[in-house]
C-alpha cells in the first residue's frame, strides 16, 4: 500500500544531523507520517527509543503503522511539541539525546480536501493540525476585524497586499459567511492588483500560509517548543529543525543564536554581571538544503532549510 504521507524531507540530513547513537532517546516533535522516525529507529538500533509527537489523529494512525515493526522501542503521543518537557516527564524521560522538528504543513493535509489547507479543492474553511481544537479558519475569516485579519496576514504570511485582501474579506462576509477555501480564494484573487494575480505562485497562497499559522498558533509553539527542547536534551544532544518558509527559518536561526552566546551583558561592561552561559553550540552556520535529486523525486522540498545546534 502506497502511504498517504509524503517521502519525509531530508531524511539523510536528518540523520546525519542528529549524530544518532544505537540505544539513544531521541524525539520527533512532529511525527507526521513517520518517515524521519522510522529512520532513527533503524539507525539507533537494538535499543534505541523514539517518542512521536503529533497534533493530528490521521499523522498518528499512520505513524502507528509504520513504527508498529520496532514494537515498544516507538512512543507515539498527540499532543503538541511546545509542551515537550512536559510530555518527556510524563513519560519518565529526563533527558533526550536528539530532537527534531518538521515544520508545516504534511503533504496528507494538504491532499486531504476537507482539511481545508489547500485551496486547490473545494473544501470547508478548516484548517486546523488538531481537529479537536476550536479555533477553525472559517471562523477566524468571519468574525477578525479587517485591522487584525491585516496584521495576521502581514506578520504570518509576509504577504504586501494584506490591506486590499482584509477589507475585501470583511466586504464580502456582509452577505454572508465566507464558508470554504475555493470561495475565500476567489475573494482573494479578485483583490489583487491585476499584474499580480497571474504570477508564479497562486495569489491566495501567502493568505492560506498566514491564516494557518494563525489557526495553529504556529510561531508561539515553535518559540515554546524550542525553548522546551533546549531544557530536556542532555549535554551533546543535538536539535535538528526543518523549515519551509522564511518566517520559520528566521526565527529557529534567532534563537538558536540567542541560546549559543551566553552573556547578555552590554559590550561596554568589562566584567560579565549576567552570569548567562551559552546554552547550545550552533552546528550548521548555515542551512543545509536539499540536493537537486530531491527536488527533483519531490519538489516540495524545494523550500526545505535545516538548522541543527548541540547542547553543551
Amino acid at each position: 500500500m502506497i502511504s498517504p504521507y509524503h517521502e519525509p524531507v531530508l531524511l539523510r540530513e536528518i540523520l546525519e544531523s542528529l549524530n544518532l547513537k544505537p540505544g539513544g532517546i531521541y524525539v520527533d516533535g512532529t511525527v507526521g507520517g513517520g518517515g524521519h522516525a522510522r529512520g532513527i529507529l533503524d539507525a539507533t538500533a537494538p535499543g534505541g527509543i523514539l517518542v512521536g509527537i503529533d497534533r493530528d489523529d490521521d499523522a498518528l494512525e499512520e505513524a502507528r503503522r509504520v513504527l508498529e515493526p520496532f514494537g515498544q522501542r516507538g512512543l507515539l503521543v498527540k499532543g503538541n511539541y511546545a509542551d515537550l518537557k512536559e510530555i518527556l516527564a510524563r513519560l519518565g524521560i529526563d533527558g533526550v539525546d536528539g530532537i527534531v522538528l518538521d515544520l508545516g504543513v504534511s503533504s496528507h493535509q494538504l491532499e486531504t480536501a476537507e482539511r481545508g489547507f489547500s485551496f486547490t479543492q473545494p473544501a470547508p474553511l478548516d484548517m486546523r493540525m488538531d481537529r479537536d481544537a476550536p479555533l477553525t479558519a472559517r471562523e477566524l475569516v468571519n468574525t477578525a476585524e479587517p485591522r487584525e485579519l491585516k496584521r495576521i496576514l502581514r506578520l504570518y504570511g509576509e504577504e504586501l497586499q494584506a490591506g486590499r485582501i482584509a477589507r475585501a474579506i470583511a466586504e464580502k462576509r456582509k452577505a454572508g459567511p465566507i464558508e470554504t477555501t475555493d470561495e475565500l480564494a476567489a475573494v482573494i484573487s479578485a483583490a489583487m492588483p491585476a499584474h499580480m494575480r497571474h504570477g508564479r505562485i497562486h495569489p491566495a497562497t501567502r493568505t492560506f500560509q498566514a491564516l494557518r499559522i494563525a489557526v495553529n498558533d504556529e510561531l508561539t509553539s515553535l518559540a515554546r517548543g524550542i525553548a522546551s527542547g533546549i531544557d530536556s536534551l542532555k549535554e551533546g544532544g543535538r536539535f535538528s529543525v526543518i523549515s519551509f518558509h522564511s518566517l520559520e527559518d528566521r526565527m529557529v536561526k534567532e534563537l538558536f543564536r540567542d541560546a549559543s552566546r551566553g552573556c547578555t551583558c552590554p559590550p561596554d561592561l568589562p566584567v560579565c554581571a549576567c552570569g548567562v552561559k551559552p546554552r547550545l553550540r550552533l552546528i550548521t552556520r548555515k542551512p543545509v538544503r536539499p540536493g537537486e535529486d530531491e527536488v527533483d523525486r519531490n519538489p516540495r522540498s524545494r523550500s526545505a532549510k535545516l538548522r541543527t545546534a548541540e547542547r553543551i
